[in-house]
C-alpha cells in the first residue's frame, strides 16, 4: 500500500507543474527564490538558479520554478537532466552586459561552419548530453540587448539557449527575446517538442536553429527574426555528419527582416529526410520565404509544404544545389529530390529574385518536385533582356548569388521531373521577360498553368535544351494560349 501512495504522489508532483510540462519533470517543484534568487532586476541570480537545478537533478528530476519577477542572470546557467525550467506569467530572466558568461570552448572543427555554430558554452543557458529537459510556462527569457550578434569576446554570450546532443527537449509557452546571434541553437538532439513558443529576435539575428536533429514536433510557433527565423541545418561542429529528419511543423507564423523565413541550410553536411510543413504564415523575408539549399553535400528529400501563405518575400521559393563543400570527410555534391508544394500563395516584394530551381550540373539536377495549387505574384517591372543562362556563384546560397533571371516567374536550370499543376504566376507591373524559362532539364510539365503575358515579352514559356517537356490545358490570364519557345527541346505530351 505504501508503494502505491508513493507513486500517486510522484504523479501529483508532475501535474501541479502545469500544462505543457513533459516527463522532464517527474519530481517536485524547486522555487529559485528558496535557493537565494531575488528576482528584483538588479541582483545576479545565476548562482541561485544553478543551485535549484542541481537540487532538482539530484532528486531524480523536478521543476525549477520562477514566480513573477525579473531575474538577472549574468553567468551561464548549466542545465542538467530531468529538469524543467518553468517560467510563470510575469517572470522574466534577463541577460547581462557584465561579460561574465562562460567563454567559448575550443573546437577543432570550427573551420567548417561559422563561429557562432562552432561554440556552445557562451550562452545564457547551456547543456550537453542531457535527457528530458524543458522550458515551459508563460514567462520570458530576454537577452536584454546584452547578447552579441557577431563573434563574442571572452565573457560575452551570443545566444540564449545552447544545447548539444540532448534527448528529450520541450520548449513550450515561453518567449525568447533579443537572443544575440541565436535565440535557440540545438545541435545533435532528438525527440524535441514545442508548442506556443514565441521568439522575437527582429532586432538582432536568428530565431531557432535546429541542427542535426531528429524527431521534432513544432506547433503554433511565432518567430519574428532579423536573420533566419526557423531554419534546419546540419554542420560539422560536433565532428561528424549527423542525420536530420522526422520533423513536423504546423500552425507557425514566421518573419525574417533581412534573410530567410523557413529554410534548409546553408550549413548542409548530413542528409535531411521526412519533413512536413503546414498551416504556416510567412509575413516577410528579404531572402527566401521558403528556401532549400544543399551547399555541403547533403541529400535533402521527402520534404512537403502544404497550406502556406507568404507576403513580403524577396524570393518566394528557391531550391539550389551548390558546391561549397564546407564539411568534413571530403563531401561530394548533394541533391534535392522528392519535394511537394500544395496550396501555396505568395506575394513577392522588393528585389526581383524570380522563383528558382537551380541544380549544380547535368549530373546533379534538382529532381522530383511537384507544385499543386501554387499561386505566386511577383513584382515584375523589368524590360526585355537576353534569355541566356544568368551568372551563378556556386559557393553562395543566397538568392542574389544567381544573376537576374531572364524570366519574371519560374526559372529552372538543371532540373528533372518537375510538375506544375493548377498553378500560376503573375506580376504587379508589366514585365518584358517570359513568365518561365527552363534550361538544360528533363521531364518538365505545366498542366493547367496560368501565366500573365508581358506586353513586350517574346514568349510566355521557354524550353532550352529540355528533353521531354509538356504544356497542356494552360493559358495566359487573359485566356489566350501560352506562347512557347522550344529551342533544342523535345515534347513528351
Amino acid at each position: 500500500m505504501k508503494k502505491i501512495l508513493l507513486i500517486t504522489c510522484a504523479v501529483a508532483g508532475l501535474v501541479v507543474t502545469g500544462a505543457g510540462v513533459s516527463a522532464a519533470a517527474p519530481g517536485g517543484v524547486y522555487d529559485v527564490k528558496d535557493y537565494g534568487a531575488k528576482g528584483n532586476r538588479s541582483a545576479n541570480d545565476s548562482a541561485a538558479i544553478d543551485k535549484a537545478i542541481t537540487a532538482a537533478n539530484a532528486a531524480g528530476g523536478g521543476t525549477v520554478r520562477f514566480t513573477s519577477g525579473t531575474y538577472k542572470s549574468a553567468n551561464t546557467v548549466h542545465l542538467k537532466s530531468n529538469v524543467t525550467i518553468q517560467l510563470d506569467a510575469g517572470a522574466t530572466i534577463t541577460g547581462s552586459g557584465a561579460d561574465t558568461y562562460d567563454k567559448p570552448e575550443p573546437n577543432q572543427w570550427d573551420d567548417y561552419q561559422d563561429y557562432g555554430h562552432s561554440h556552445f558554452h557562451n550562452a545564457m543557458f547551456y547543456g550537453d548530453k542531457l535527457t528530458n529537459i524543458g522550458f515551459t510556462g508563460a514567462g520570458t527569457i530576454d537577452g536584454g540587448g546584452n547578447l552579441i550578434t557577431g563573434n563574442p569576446k571572452s565573457g560575452e554570450a551570443d545566444k540564449i539557449l545552447s544545447l548539444t546532443r540532448c534527448d528529450g527537449l520541450t520548449l513550450s509557452g515561453i518567449k525568447l527575446r533579443r537572443g544575440g546571434h541565436f535565440a535557440a541553437l540545438i545541435n545533435g538532439c532528438t525527440n524535441v517538442v514545442s508548442d506556443r513558443l514565441t521568439i522575437d529576435t527582429a532586432s538582432d539575428r536568428d530565431g531557432w536553429n535546429i541542427i542535426s536533429t531528429t524527431n521534432v514536433t513544432i506547433t503554433n510557433a511565432n518567430i519574428a527574426a532579423n536573420d533566419d527565423a526557423l531554419v534546419f541545418k546540419s554542420d560539422y561542429a560536433l565532428g561528424a555528419k549527423l542525420p536530420n529528419g522526422n520533423v513536423t511543423v504546423t500552425g507557425a507564423k514566421l518573419s525574417a527582416v533581412c534573410c530567410n523565413a523557413l529554410m534548409f541550410g546553408s550549413e548542409t553536411c548530413g542528409d535531411f529526410t521526412g519533413y512536413h510543413f503546414s498551416g504556416i504564415t510567412i509575413t516577410g523575408a528579404h531572402k527566401s520565404g521558403i528556401g532549400i539549399v544543399s551547399m555541403d553535400g547533403a541529400k535533402i528529400s521527402d520534404v512537403h509544404y502544404r497550406d502556406i501563405t507568404m507576403s513580403g518575400t524577396y524570393s518566394p521559393i528557391m531550391l539550389k544545389i551548390g558546391t561549397r563543400k564546407r564539411c568534413g570527410n571530403n563531401p561530394g555534391v548533394g541533391s534535392i529530390s522528392g519535394i511537394t508544394f500544395d496550396n501555396i500563395t505568395g506575394t513577392h516584394t522588393g528585389s526581383n529574385f524570380s522563383p528558382t530551381i537551380w541544380g549544380a550540373d547535368s549530373g546533379h539536377r534538382v529532381s522530383d518536385v511537384t507544385f499543386t495549387g501554387v499561386q505566386l505574384n511577383v513584382p515584375g517591372g523589368n524590360g526585355t533582356m537576353g534569355t541566356g543562362v544568368p551568372s551563378n556563384t556556386a559557393t553562395d546560397y543566397n538568392p542574389k548569388s544567381i544573376g537576374t533571371r531572364p524570366s519574371y516567374g519560374w526559372y529552372l536550370h538543371y532540373a528533372a521531373g518537375i510538375r506544375f499543376t493548377d498553378s500560376s504566376v503573375e506580376f504587379a507591373k508589366d514585365d518584358g521577360r517570359p513568365a518561365s524559362i527552363v534550361n538544360n532539364s528533363a521531364d518538365i510539365t505545366f498542366d493547367h498553368f496560368t501565366a500573365e503575358k508581358g506586353a513586350k515579352s517574346p514568349f510566355d514559356i521557354g524550353f532550352q535544351s529540355v528533353t521531354g517537356y509538356c504544356v497542356k490545358d494552360s493559358a495566359t490570364t487573359s485566356g489566350s494560349a501560352l506562347r512557347l519557345n522550344t529551342s533544342g527541346s523535345t515534347s513528351n505530351c
